[in-house]
């Protein structure tokens, strides 16, 4: 195995033994072996792919599901500001999550004596 410039340099000018060809090369073990032979009865299971549409019959239904749903909904109005506030609600969750994401983060040591510096100013004790 030849070494190359970038390698030697790397290793202040040593080089590396070379490996024997024996060693680069993947050994085969008995477990292998049962499994390539086993290969060909395997691929004797085949699998169809059915020739019915069922995605769109069962999305037909869910929207006709949804729809009687919201039909039978008595307070509409209130619905939709339960789903307005929810997703306002996640909207600032994100922005509270990025904010907090983005603020550095102090060594342990730094942070606890910060801690104890504030700790000492609220309670008059410095």
């Amino acid at each position: 195995m030849a070494a190359t410039a970038y390698s030697v340099a790397l290793l202040g000018g040593a080089r590396l033994p070379a490996a024997p060809r024996s060693a680069l090369l993947p050994r085969r073990s008995a477990c292998q072996l049962r499994l390539q032979q086993d290969a060909p009865r395997l691929s004797l299971l085949r699998v169809k792919a059915a020739s019915e549409d069922t995605s769109s019959a069962s999305a037909d239904e869910l929207i006709e599901d949804l729809k009687a749903k919201w039909d039978a909904v008595e307070d509409k109005p209130t619905v939709l500001l339960y789903g307005g506030g929810a997703i306002v609600a996640l909207w600032l969750t994100s922005v509270v999550v990025g904010a907090i994401n983005a603020v550095p983060l102090e060594s342990r040591k730094d942070l606890a004596s910060d801690i104890e510096t504030l700790k000492k100013k609220i309670t008059g004790t410095e």
